[in-house]
């Protein structure tokens, strides 16, 4: 087939936090799809994934875990990979944020974005998301959490550097309107256009300083980068890209990038921030940005509390690769959220595979031997105008797929894609109840009738099964081996007829997919989630203990004072206090003076925690106050009470907060 030119395709690079469950492997088998896809097309494609190896959640789990974050990240990139190879996914080039040239070319990549003053000092203060290694403003949260993962957010200031996004944001909405394809779905579009571009860009926070495991600018190695900066551009360094000018012939081949296959819940970072970076290096932006959507363990995201999280090696240690594959491709809506449970693939295995593909075969070759010794021949014997029409639609069938399958892929409708290929099998399974071959085997005048029958069957298997092959390529070849051909290339797909003649299919017909028994099923399922519960029950009782081991070793011993007698500490009043309002004291480095509410009565007390709170986080906490303590004026102020702190070996103060949430006014004793 003549070369249509290139095709470079990219997943979304897998964090290394964990090991990825199932939904998180979806996307690298859909790409995979696509590229096997486009391969066969006629395309030269080159097809990248890999893994985003540094931020501060990676830098706390090996701290957890008593390692060093390279360790971590060499462990966890490993089983990524070895995923995708279980999954047979055929990337091209398997990329790690680790790798040396990437990181040295990320470093030059923000020293000619600072140059070029794209990039600025500052300093941040904001909630900071770990998770997502993501500053937000108090506007931006949701019921006071992550837009982006809902996860917990903290306070958090530190001096960074920033891109200047505003700068670029007007060329980057005329190039989205210009270029209606460069966002799908176009929900997708609509929401950055809506939610980000058009409400107006904040400057980007592109380094950090609260962590050490990142990329150091090499003018400022306080600062590590963005982990962002430096995930996206493994698009361009992983293909030769060179910041000074140098870049490689293959990046000049393949940049732009044809598609970004990326989960929804990170358009926003591929379809903002990446292009505005491109357009700083004056780079072309990508063709298109595709965000799939979720796949859901039995209608809710996957959590390991809740012993819901399926792996891919699970699966396929019980269902087969390809089984995995055809339900995560087949039941995956284009543009909604898909689901998963172990019935739901078990049911899918047995009605579509086993049943609709397996059973075809099998009962094709069976028939085969049992009828001609499994030699297969086209007789063209003469027609009854019934026979004559059955088998013309037959053949229109199956030669007219091919342009369907070509159509729905373009638009990345991989599912509608497999439903039409399908569609053959299902047409040869009717076929078989049309011709009744079992009845046409009792007449020896219709012999060469039933040799034309099977002939169609296996033209038809055969067709259907090349068409299958980006999807499910052991199956597909599995199938071929069988009738003892070869996979057709996708330029003889619209032509019936090329199965040669008087082959012969083998006498031994293999069992694509096995009937399971859902019984079976279940109990595996509830085997796994029991294991899983019991690591994450496992998991939680190590995190615990290794916080009381931290808090052992952290523990202070302070001088000890005078022994009181319970008379003494009865004359001391304490209760839970709710500061209502709080402000820095005029002249004053050290002290706040907040309005804090006891009971029905509001008093004022004026504390040396300045360095440590600000007046906005001390608003609405419940601390531990002494309430009948003589009042005094501090730096001029009169205070009425003292809110209690501890105090560790470094001088850091943490307010005495109640462990549930008590009335403003609970005695403490």
């Amino acid at each position: 087939m003549e070369s249509k030119g290139k095709y470079y395709l990219t997943t979304a690079i897998a964090y290394t936090s964990a090991k990825p469950h199932i939904g998180n492997n979806y996307e690298i088998v859909l790409a995979d799809s696509i590229a096997r896809f486009k391969r066969k097309e006629g395309y030269d494609v080159f097809f990248q994934t890999g893994t985003d190896e540094h931020g501060q959640k990676i830098e706390l789990k090996a701290e957890a875990a008593g390692i060093t974050p390279k360790e971590h990240v060499d462990k966890i990139a490993g089983v990524i990979r070895g995923l995708c190879d279980l999954l047979n996914i055929s990337y091209d080039k398997f990329i790690r944020t680790t790798d040396e040239d990437h990181e040295k070319q990320v470093q030059k990549i923000f020293k000619r974005l600072y140059d070029q003053g794209d990039i600025y000092k500052g300093a941040y203060e904001g909630m900071y998301c770990t998770p997502c290694e993501s500053f937000w403003t108090e506007s931006q949260l949701v019921d006071g959490k992550c837009p982006d993962c809902g996860g917990v957010v903290k306070p958090a200031k530190e001096e960074a550097y920033f891109f200047r996004m505003s700068k670029y944001a007007d060329r980057l909405i005329k190039h989205i309107n210009e270029h209606p394809e460069f966002i799908q779905p176009v929900s997708r579009k609509n929401e950055m256009m809506n939610n980000f571009l058009l409400p107006g860009l904040q400057d980007l926070c592109v380094s950090r300083t609260s962590f050490t495991w990142g990329i150091p600018v090499t003018f400022d190695p306080k600062h590590v980068i963005y982990v962002w900066l430096d995930a996206l551009t493994n698009y361009i360094t992983g293909i030769g890209y060179d910041a000074d000018g140098n870049s490689t012939e293959q990046y000049k081949k393949l940049w732009p990038a044809d598609l970004h296959l990326i989960g929804k819940d990170i358009i926003r970072f591929h379809t903002i921030y990446w292009p505005i970076f491109l357009m700083a290096l004056g780079e072309p932006l990508p063709k298109q940005v595709f965000g799939h959507p979720w796949l859901l363990m039995g209608g809710g995201k996957m959590s390991k509390s809740k012993g819901n999280v399926v792996y891919a090696d699970d699966l396929v240690d019980y269902f087969g690769v390809d089984a995995v594959r055809y339900y995560v491709l087949h039941e995956m809506p284009f543009e909604n959220d898909g689901n998963l449970t172990w019935e739901l693939v078990a049911e899918r295995t047995n009605s579509d595979l086993a049943n609709t593909l397996g059973n075809l075969v099998n009962r094709t070759i069976s028939m085969s031997n049992k009828y001609f010794g499994g030699v297969v021949e086209n007789k063209n014997a003469q027609l009854t105008e019934n026979d004559a029409a059955v088998d013309a639609d037959l053949k229109q069938t199956v030669t007219g797929t091919y342009a369907k399958v070509v159509a729905k892929m373009e638009e990345l409708r991989v599912a509608d894609a497999l439903t039409e290929i399908f569609g053959i099998f299902k047409r040869c399974n009717k076929y078989i109840d049309e011709t009744e071959p079992w009845v046409l085997a009792k007449d020896e005048a219709k012999a060469d009738r039933l040799a034309t029958v099977l002939y169609n069957l296996v033209e038809g298997i055969i067709i259907g099964a090349s068409l299958l092959e980006p999807y499910m390529p052991e199956t597909a070849e599995k199938i071929a081996k069988q009738l003892n051909t070869s996979l057709r290339d996708f330029d003889q797909l619209e032509q019936f007829g090329l199965y040669e003649s008087g082959s012969k299919v083998t006498d031994q017909p293999e069992i694509l997919f096995a009937r399971l028994d859902m019984k079976d099923v279940a109990k595996k399922e509830a085997e796994l989630e029991e294991a899983m519960l019991k690591a994450a029950a496992e998991h939680e009782a190590q995190e615990a203990n290794a916080e009381a081991e931290k808090a052992e070793q952290e523990a202070i011993d302070i001088e000890p004072k005078a022994e009181i007698e319970y008379d003494d500490f009865a004359k001391m009043q304490f209760q839970v206090g709710e500061i209502i309002s709080c402000e820095a004291v005029p002249k004053s480095k050290k002290l706040l003076c907040s309005q804090v509410k006891i009971g029905s009565q509001v008093r004022q007390i004026v504390s040396g925690i300045k360095a440590h709170y600000s007046p906005e986080e001390m608003v609405g906490k419940k601390v531990m106050v002494l309430v009948n303590l003589k009042p005094a004026k501090l730096a001029g102020v009169l205070s009425e009470g003292m809110i209690l702190c501890a105090e560790d070996a470094e001088g850091n103060l943490a307010l005495v907060t109640p462990e549930k949430n008590m009335p403003a006014g609970a005695e403490i004793c």
